[in-house]
């Protein structure tokens, strides 16, 4: 396996790190003030410009589960994993519309505190530890896993649990300074993990297409593709019969078809993008146009995403089918699909193989520092202020925020350490959104119907939380035994394991539907609630020309996207 890095790979991949370290240094440094108060800590006080928001968004999104989950998906399934991403860009243009005037008009800093204001308190604890269990138990330790299998496969020997100290250490000296550090910062990593991400597209096509005797041009490796692997190619997949091989079910059981577009992906992202600390926090200190601006060019940046994380697992599969990467796509041991994008990395000339080790990295500790920060964040301000310490310092609290996030990695590293959550069983990226999905459905529903429904009830809200989890559970894991197969709700699939099993984005669907029933009947049997801290009018929802310019570019370019695959 071609796994050695030259001198110049690791010049190029140390100058990206030593540049990183400096620039955030230098932010650091010059923006730092005696006393650093915790909006400037934890929200950059509004700091943070149209791009640098935007940029940051995409950095921290744009993780170890988009470059090797989703080229992994991308191997196993094809371009259908790109759904994710482009209805992101259209989602991210609800939030940017409709849900950030809420959040800025109300002065909310974090998620829990827009439960409070709208509901109740217990309501905003109960999801401050949903979220900083899912956080910690769930992202930080899948990014961290997912990283340092890709970077152990490049170094090479036994590097697994060295790369992951490291990462850690590297987004902690990023994430320590607080949210200006991350969010600038976050500007000099997308740009890395762009350009790294589009020259190992290139060099991916090239491969397949030096593979074919086509010339070995990028052009001509994306036909092969098409022509090699046309079953790769398609948006929707058929629902299943009794005749389908089983790998077309596993596809159906991931990607439910047009169904999906009807149910989860919807959910997955508005909860994503909408009601997510870890990603409206780069905007929540912002003014609306700036956040609205930034938002939009995020959903720019996201349409592109696939053409860096998905093409090349599909060329890995087109190679690996054609008697190629057949040791890089079993490095761990075993055959695993998460292999796809280190694979392709170690075919890359001397020196870009560095620029696309940094472009990885870049992606991971953006990621992993982002998401810290958001866990420092809820716990300082919704769990140690609110409930432990309520007369702390602003210092104080920046100083447990600092140690929050020591924690949280500390703790995340000792999960990854022997993989206790079965990461790398069922692919990184299906892990990832699988088991958020499990509260999904819930916080959307009490978000949606507390935005935009002034009946809801606080009783309604921690009924919806509780319930949308226990459902979520149910469908997942319970109904097709207890309810059977089929019903006129859903059909369960046979899974590779032999047990039937419901496509998890359509059970998204049915427990969101389900949440959403319960809630209104619920809030209609209880007493009205005065929705005194939230307040809507249709002026918040006006957008300016550069705002609905935006918002066409991006329309225009997803219909381009989607009429070419669908």
């Amino acid at each position: 396996m071609r796994n050695n890095l030259t001198t110049l790979d690791l010049l190029v991949f140390f100058v990206y790190l030593i540049g990183v370290s400096a620039y955030g240094f230098y932010i650091y440094q010059s923006k730092k003030k005696a006393e650093q108060s915790t909006k400037d800590y934890f929200l950059a006080e509004g700091s943070l410009t149209w791009w640098a928001i935007g940029a940051s968004m995409i950095a921290s999104n744009i993780s170890a589960e988009q470059f090797i989950g989703m080229s992994g998906s991308g191997f196993k399934v094809g371009v259908a994993v790109a759904a994710y991403e482009w209805v992101a860009a259209v989602v991210l243009i609800i939030v940017a519309v409709f849900f950030m005037p809420v959040y800025l008009k109300n002065k909310i800093f974090t998620m829990p505190q827009f439960l409070e204001q709208r509901y109740n308190s217990t309501l905003s604890l109960i999801m401050s530890i949903f979220w900083l269990f899912l956080y910690v138990l769930v992202n930080l330790t899948s990014i961290l896993y997912l990283g340092a299998l890709a970077l152990s496969n490049l170094v090479g020997g036994d590097s697994f649990h060295v790369i992951i100290v490291l990462l850690a250490l590297f987004s902690l000296l990023i994430s320590i300074g607080g949210m200006k550090v991350v969010g600038y910062t976050d500007v000099v990593q997308v740009v890395v993990l762009v350009v790294g991400g589009l020259v190992t597209t290139y060099i991916a096509l090239t491969l397949v297409s030096t593979k074919f005797g086509l010339g070995g041009g990028a052009l001509s490796g994306f036909n092969a593709l098409m022509e090699k692997a046309p079953d790769h190619f398609h948006m929707i997949f058929s629902k299943p019969t009794g005749a389908t091989p089983q790998v077309e079910v596993d596809k159906y059981l991931a990607l439910p078809g047009i169904a999906m577009y009807l149910a989860g992906q919807w959910i997955v992202n508005l909860n994503y993008w909408g009601c997510n600390q870890y990603i409206t926090q780069r905007a929540l200190g912002a003014d609306l146009h700036t956040a609205r601006t930034g938002i939009l060019f995020a959903g720019i940046l996201k349409l592109m995403m696939p053409v860096i994380v998905m093409l090349p697992g599909i060329a890995a599969y087109v190679l690996y089918r054609n008697g190629s990467l057949q040791a890089e796509m079993a490095s761990t041991g075993a055959f695993n699909s998460d292999n796809a994008y280190s694979a392709i990395l170690t075919f890359l000339p001397n020196g870009l193989k560095g620029l696309s080790m940094a472009a990885l990295t870049a992606a991971i500790v953006a990621s992993l520092a982002g998401k810290v920060n958001s866990i420092s964040t809820i716990f300082t301000l919704d769990i140690y202020k609110r409930y432990l310490n309520q007369d702390a310092s602003e210092k104080k609290q920046v100083w447990v925020g600092r140690l929050t996030i020591l924690a949280a990695v500390v703790l995340s590293v000792a999960m990854t350490w022997k993989d206790l959550l079965g990461i790398g069983g069922e692919g990184g990226f299906q892990f990832i959104q699988k088991y958020t999905g499990f509260i999904s459905p819930g916080i959307l529903a009490v978000f949606l119907l507390g935005m935009f429904w002034k009946r809801t009830t606080a009783t309604a809200g921690i009924v919806g939380i509780l319930a949308g989890f226990a459902m979520s559970v149910f469908f997942n894991n319970y109904a097709p035994a207890v309810l059977g197969p089929e019903t006129l709700l859903y059909t369960a699939f046979r899974n590779s394991a032999g047990v039937y099993e419901i496509p998890f984005l359509i059970c998204m669907g049915l427990s969101f539907v389900f949440t959403m029933v319960l809630m209104i009947v619920v809030s209609l049997a209880g007493p009205v609630l005065n929705p005194k801290a939230i307040q809507l009018d249709s002026s918040m929802f006006k957008v300016s020309r550069q705002t609905l310019s935006l918002i066409v570019i991006t329309m225009l370019l997803l219909t381009a996207l989607y009429a070419k695959f669908w």
